[in-house]
């Protein structure tokens, strides 16, 4: 049975998050910060539309691309909320999840060898989709003392002649990291005189705090035409299981994307796609409310994190924070393993995102108030202990 199965893919690690839910849900009265979900229904409006297009008999393939419609609703809401500009025929293509769009990306993209340039910590995809397309990751260690942004001479350093793809993964998951204005002003330069891809993954670009919008290096001159803007619904409309993201780029980059998710997939699902466009364009006032709730979950967070004298930077997006345990002489996996065995709280050791997660855990704030205080009240205990030891 082993010779059947390829090598590289038997060489990739499960992921780092999945070994402590598989423990979660074995055990009682847990509380759990680990997922990355977010605790409201999708709104109303949206699953009604949903639910209209199944009683009308919606329940064919679409264009492999995606409904007309939704590709251009997805066109006029990145233009408005975030002042892109792309043709929804040809330089658009709806996928199953932004996940999906990460694995065209690099499979119609890289070569093998070519090699795929990752800051972490990061989400845990983007490694793997990169091994199974036959590239090679070549990871940057992102710094606390940096508010874990990437920097131009950390991506300066990184670059070499085999270089294809830098991977933009902000808003940022684990840490809840942005980009400003000016960091990517700096990136895009060094990306341009490389003449490098970036894959953009802006499925938390919805979820800022900075009382600014976020900015796609896309909108930044001379990067649309060598950038492929990913995101989706499930962060910021709450529609984690309709299991719909989109992509934007270069018109024959995305007529390659598109032939492999004609050939592996066919189309995103039909139901989806049509909550998709209720979703887009009646949703800001949904996912101004979700946004302000995050908002508030953060600042709460962020205060018990001083009042127990917990060292966090303060994250401006997504809806995690991203602590440092490493007074406490533990590795991340040890300390998540014993807060879980001894206060029933499940967070995610940061070495679940890359190695320079190690000293540092992932919180999850898409959770209600109430859950978020009596987990702090127990890791506030657990901490107090520690340091009596």
């Amino acid at each position: 049975m082993r010779n059947w199965i390829a090598d590289k893919t038997r060489a990739l690690q499960p992921s780092g998050i999945r070994k402590f839910f598989d423990i979660v849900s074995e055990m009682t009265d847990v509380v759990s910060l680990g997922v990355g979900e977010p605790d409201f229904d999708t709104p109303w409006a949206v699953r009604d539309e949903g639910i209209y297009s199944l009683e009308r008999g919606r329940t064919f393939y679409t264009s492999n691309a995606g409904l007309k419609p939704l590709r251009e609703e997805i066109c006029r809401y990145l233009k408005r909320r975030f002042s892109v500009s792309y043709e929804p025929m040809k330089e658009t293509l709806v996928t199953v999840g932004g996940s999906e769009a990460i694995d065209l990306a690099f499979r119609a993209v890289l070569n093998p060898g070519d090699e795929v340039i990752i800051p972490e910590p990061c989400y845990v995809s983007y490694k793997p989709c990169a091994i199974l397309a036959d590239g090679v990751p070549v990871t940057i260690d992102l710094k606390a003392e940096n508010q874990f942004r990437l920097t131009a001479a950390e991506l300066e350093e990184a670059i070499t002649e085999r270089t294809k793809i830098l991977v933009l993964p902000f808003p940022n998951n684990p840490t809840g990291a942005v980009m400003e204005k000016e960091d990517l002003e700096a990136i895009a330069k060094i990306v341009i005189e490389k003449d490098i891809l970036v894959v953009s993954d802006e499925i938390y670009a919805e979820l800022t705090y900075t009382g600014k919008n976020h900015i796609s290096i896309a909108s930044l001159p001379g990067m649309r035409e060598r950038t492929i803007l990913i995101n989706g619904f499930s962060k910021s409309h709450a529609m984690t299981g309709w299991r719909l993201g989109y992509c934007c780029g270069p018109a024959p980059i995305i007529k390659e994307m598109t032939k492999i998710h004609q050939f592996a997939i066919m189309c995103a699902p039909t139901n989806s796609q049509y909550a998709g466009v209720t979703a887009l364009r009646d949703g800001d006032g949904e996912v101004e409310k979700m946004r302000t709730a995050y908002n508030q979950r953060r600042r709460f967070l962020l205060h018990a994190f001083e009042q127990m004298g917990l060292p966090c930077f303060e994250p401006f997006g997504a809806f995690y924070v991203f602590p440092c345990i490493k007074e406490f002489g533990m590795t991340s996996d040890e300390f998540a393993t014993r807060l879980l065995q001894e206060e029933k709280v499940a967070v995610v050791p940061g070495t679940a995102f890359g190695d320079s997660g190690e000293g540092f855990i992932r919180i999850s704030y898409a959770y209600s108030i109430d859950d978020l205080k009596i987990a702090l009240e127990r890791l506030s205990r657990f901490v107090s202990a520690l340091r009596k030891r």
